[in-house]
């Protein structure tokens, strides 16, 4: 088990010396333990025809066996890649996690407002953010955006960030319980979480937030989540290697 940094956040970005206010464009993904290999899939799969043989392919050379990841993934048998583990730490801004957490096959224990105090950091896009949509629904085309408009979001967000940490700390000045002072913050601000899965509920998490023009469904989702879920799906494709790759050789769809 490794312990996240949990400083992490604090230290990337641009610090404004004058409101003590962090400003980053990205976001941060560890993996801080595991229960999961491609073995986990094999000993879960065969327990229908070995019964309690199938505990012999704990310590079984997955590789032998790829062919049988393949075949589930392909004819969609899913529960076999339910019988692992993974918890990851996630610092990202709010607005990530109320879309994260609409899948509910995660588990989620986020930091609480109401019992710290918030720390200033807040997301600005970067440059490589594309900022004008275009198009209708399901149909969107999300373009580069002018140097003005890149100017002009960097300046409006970073001046509503100090406006709104300001009323913040004055409400907690004045002895205002935390959990009312921070309604006046935005959902820019970074939180933390630890999110906890097994690999068919990240497969189902990775088929709907990373746009992949191989994928058998597209999807569409915003930037900011698909750079959590890319992160995820590195840490994950070293754990479970054969999975990974029967994922993305199957349409990268969760069977």
């Amino acid at each position: 088990m490794t312990t996240p940094d949990l400083s992490r956040g604090l230290s990337v970005g641009t610090v404004e010396p004058e409101a003590e206010i962090t400003f980053r464009s990205d976001v941060d993904v560890e993996l801080v333990k595991a229960a999961a290999s491609d073995a986990d899939v094999l000993w879960a799969a065969r327990v229908s025809t070995k019964g309690e043989s199938s505990l012999e392919e704990i310590e079984a050379d997955p590789q032998r066996s790829k062919g049988l990841i393949n075949y589930l993934m392909r004819d969609r048998h899913g529960t076999p890649f339910e019988h692992s583990s993974m918890t990851f730490y996630v610092s990202a801004p709010i607005f990530v996690f109320r879309e994260f957490m609409r899948h509910r096959t995660f588990s989620y224990n986020e930091e609480s407002g109401r019992y710290r105090k918030l720390t200033p950091v807040f997301y600005v896009p970067g440059p490589d953010r594309k900022l004008v949509q275009e198009g209708k629904p399901g149909k969107y085309v999300f373009l580069d955006g002018t140097a003005e408009q890149h100017k002009l979001v960097t300046e409006a967000t970073r001046e509503s960030y100090r406006q709104s940490y300001r009323a913040y700390l004055e409400m907690l000045e004045a002895g205002v319980a935390r959990e009312v002072a921070r309604t006046v913050l935005p959902v820019g601000l970074y939180s933390s979480m630890y999110a906890t899965c097994n690999a068919r509920a990240l497969m189902n998490f990775l088929s709907l937030r990373v746009k992949r023009e191989d994928s058998t469904f597209p999807s569409f989702p915003q930037r900011e989540i698909e750079m959590v879920a890319e992160k995820m799906e590195a840490l994950w494709a070293e754990l479970m290697p054969l999975t990974h790759a029967a994922f993305e050789a199957n349409g990268r769809v969760c069977p």
